[in-house]
């Protein structure tokens, strides 16, 4: 199931008479929206919407029958098991190995400020300012012990660009870590924090 299937069916699921719809769709052989909010004592768009989110999740059969030629939906159980199993592994950013090849340092002129971990040895945190006057707004970017790490080894803005994979290097950062360095590289560039050559 994609994140965004699991999102639907966790949405109306979570909804209070949830479990009351079931109850109804395990017991009738079918029902109409209609019937089922005459039956719960919900107004009749209220059931609509459930019952088409369950059906176009596969769960429920929704089929167009005829009552004096006016067309109308009837719905029934498709499974008698719901489950939800999502596949992180999914929704991760793929990103290829020539990203780490990618030459970066810290931007000139900017205003960011690098706050100091305790021991002085990485960064905490990174505050971001951008606009001007009183639409000036503050970001503030705490970071994980290898971003901190990553960024107290980012090269100055007067210094030599480096690769990303250089400065993990430098940092004794491993490639495994690679994803979370990548994406706070891209969150400053998109900043104007850092920028590539």
């Amino acid at each position: 199931m994609d994140f965004k299937t699991a999102a639907i069916l966790g949405t109306y699921i979570s909804k209070g008479y949830a479990e009351d719809f079931f109850k109804l769709l395990v017991n009738y052989h079918d029902l109409s929206a209609s019937e089922a909010a005459s039956r719960l004592g919900l107004h009749i768009q209220t059931a609509q919407d459930f019952l088409d989110a369950m059906a176009s999740l596969g769960i429920l059969e929704k089929i167009e029958v005829y009552e004096k030629k006016r067309p109308y939906y009837r719905y029934s159980l498709n499974r008698q098991h719901i489950q939800m199993d999502i596949d992180l592994t999914k929704i991760e950013e793929k990103r290829s190995a020539g990203d780490l090849g990618r030459l970066i340092r810290e931007k000139t002129n900017v205003s960011v400020n690098f706050v100091l971990s305790r021991d002085g040895k990485t960064i905490s945190l990174v505050v971001v300012w951008s606009g001007i006057g009183r639409d000036r707004k503050e970001h503030r970017l705490s970071l994980t012990k290898s971003q901190g790490i990553f960024l107290y080894n980012l090269p100055f803005p007067n210094a030599e660009f480096l690769s990303i994979a250089e400065v993990m290097e430098k940092a004794d950062i491993g490639t495994d870590l690679a994803p979370e360095i990548l994406d706070i590289v891209e969150l400053l560039t998109k900043h104007g924090v850092i920028e590539e050559n």
